[in-house]
């Protein structure tokens, strides 16, 4: 089945913004005649659909965000580009975006964000990973609300996730292809959904391959307070010829710890990570990883969160992203030895 056409894809091809792109395909002021013409023009030989649906003919909303302050650092980190690229498909829906940080202590002691106390939004989309307590009391608030990068069963919410379970498989399989048989998993499995779904597919491409997983195969990657913290063995060499570690953030970690223990990537041990998170190619080596499609999971959080303020009896959806292994230098192909 054929990739649709959105609207990130006609701006890269013209090297304009997707800003400049909605608006000359919905008819605002601000854009040229000549250009607005040769981008309708690009836009019709892409493919793309300019037929919207009733979930995206409605007004302009006002969209609260919100991330846990453990996992937020301006600039620097995977939830800080996701929610910038959650202001730019807002910006080309014509709605407006809040980011508001959740402290420990706030959702610990389920305060409401003053986000929605001040009755400022008309949604709310939760990114990344909140206590269960926190999430079931944002869901009796009686406001929309969208579930991003983390998934919870029991909870009947819209939810927007990457393919982690198939993601990892395929960083995996990958290795396994590579030659590597002795692999270890770098993560806190139950820390969050994201990593126990990636435990899931490294676990079941193991098996694929008729390798066992046990316990002692497992390195944990957080410390009590849920920051990133790796305790390598010191006789890691013996143990595994690769580590899968489950964010870029931990597979840079690991590749610090291995070069202080003297140990070289990937002539001694190859690593590879997930998220395709700019840490991967600041390392030493650049590490091969998965690249989870940021843009396609803020352009799907938009239209969900803007389908549940318009139409609030739809049925839960569950929207799940792909993304692609993006090969570099941190793998050693051992598979003829």
């Amino acid at each position: 089945m054929a990739k649709s056409v959105r609207m990130a894809d006609i701006a890269e091809k013209l090297g304009v913004s997707i800003v400049t792109v909605s608006k000359a395909l919905s008819g605002k002021d601000g854009v040229g005649n000549e250009l607005r013409n040769n981008i309708i023009k690009v836009a019709e030989e892409m493919g793309y659909n300019t037929k919207k649906s009733d979930d995206e003919k409605k007004d302009s909303y006002f969209i609260g965000i919100l991330n846990s302050y453990q996992y937020l650092e301006k600039g620097s980190s995977f939830y800080w580009s996701l929610y910038e690229r959650l202001l730019t498909y807002l910006l080309a829906s014509g709605d407006l975006g809040v980011l508001e940080v959740v402290s420990e202590n706030d959702a610990a002691n389920l305060c409401v964000p003053k986000i929605i106390q001040d009755k400022r939004v008309d949604g709310i989309i939760a990114m990344g990973p909140f206590p269960d307590d926190y999430l079931n009391m944002l869901g009796g608030l009686n406001i929309p609300l969208v579930a991003l990068d983390s998934y919870k069963a029991k909870f009947n919410y819209d939810y927007v996730i990457s393919d982690g379970y198939y993601g990892m498989y395929t960083m995996t399989d990958y290795l396994i292809r590579m030659g590597h048989k002795k692999i270890m998993f770098v993560g806190t499995v139950g820390e969050t959904s994201s990593i126990s779904d990636r435990f899931y597919g490294y676990c079941r491409a193991m098996r694929d391959a008729g390798i066992i997983v046990t316990e002692d195969m497992i390195i944990p990657d957080r410390d009590n307070a849920g920051k990133i913290s790796v305790d390598i063995p010191v006789n890691i060499k013996h143990l595994a010829t690769a580590l899968v570690c489950n964010c870029d953030f931990t597979a840079y970690e690991v590749s610090l710890r291995l070069t202080a223990m003297g140990i070289k990537i990937p002539d001694d041990i190859s690593i590879v990570g997930f998220d395709n998170y700019i840490l991967s190619e600041m390392s030493n080596i650049k590490i091969t990883t998965y690249a989870v499609d940021q843009d396609g999971m803020a352009a799907a959080s938009v239209k969900q969160i803007r389908r549940r303020i318009s139409n609030p009896q739809k049925n839960r959806r569950v929207k799940i992203v792909s993304g692609e292994i993006l090969i570099r230098d941190s793998v050693n192909d051992i598979s003829n030895l």
